[in-house]
């Protein structure tokens, strides 16, 4: 089981993570692409990743905007590392 980090520890975290923030105990993250088909193929990018390091985020589309959702379900849906990893993880794609 993983533990819940506290919010001064993820507050730190997300300084090096451009777009990501901290509310209601997850991380989220909202990013806009040119297309729809750019949106898709960046899910498509974050389920492999998600699948490797197997720890899946909620992931919401409409269109051409993505949302992000990330918390630890064992953890009582809190953050911790695993998510700050899959965060970084995703970051890079979306650069």
């Amino acid at each position: 089981m993983s533990s819940p980090l506290d919010s001064q520890a993820i507050n730190a975290a997300l300084k090096g993570l451009e777009g990501w923030v901290y509310q209601d105990s997850k991380l989220f993250k909202d990013i806009e692409f040119r297309s729809f088909k750019d949106a898709i193929a960046f899910i498509n990018q974050v389920g492999l990743l998600a699948e490797k390091q197997n720890h899946h985020p909620e992931i919401y589309n409409c269109y051409r905007r993505v949302q992000l959702k990330l918390s630890t379900h064992d953890a009582g849906d809190r953050v911790t590392e695993k998510d700050l990893t899959l965060a970084r993880a995703i970051q890079l794609l979306s650069l």
